[in-house]
């Protein structure tokens, strides 16, 4: 049962990129929860991802606590959902419905600073423990949707 919510059922342990697969996976789930029930659904799921993804993390790293094996995907399914939730809620407010380049937004820019790690991103990342497995993708979550705000903001002023 923990393998399963380590690996989100399974995708971790695609052969190639599982952090990406895992990222996908979650951009499609919680564009799909918040698109189709609701933003509630979407911020419920992204509170249990986090919650859930801790505790499995450190019950599945207990006998090998400074690893971050790339099967474990859950991290990339929390940040994910962190970072789509801001343009979740920015569509929300204007009552309208979550349409791709922004979920698309939110993704890339979730990629990038996984991949890249900056600033708080790596220092989470370099805490080699359970909670910094699940720490560095709740920042680089953060910072997505941050960005991802920022770009549809210049973005608009662009077109202006």
């Amino acid at each position: 049962m923990i393998r399963m919510i380590t690996t989100f059922f399974g995708v971790g342990r695609l052969p190639a990129a599982p952090g990406t697969w895992g990222s996908l996976a979650a951009l499609v789930i919680g564009w799909a929860a918040a698109h189709f029930v609701g933003v509630w659904l979407l911020a419920i799921l992204t509170a249990l991802s986090i919650v859930v993804g801790m505790w499995a993390c450190i019950q599945d790293l207990a006998d090998r606590p400074t690893e971050d094996p790339s099967e474990i995907v859950i991290d990339e399914v929390a940040g994910m959902w962190i970072a789509l939730l801001f343009p979740a809620v920015a569509f929300a407010m204007r009552d309208m419905s979550m349409v791709w380049p922004g979920p698309i937004a939110a993704f890339l820019f979730f990629r990038l600073f996984d991949i890249k790690k900056p600033w708080l991103v790596g220092k989470a990342d370099q805490r080699h423990d359970p909670i910094g497995v699940m720490l560095d993708d709740i920042w680089a979550g953060l910072f997505a949707g941050i960005a991802t705000l920022v770009a549809a903001a210049l973005y608009h002023i662009v077109l202006i």
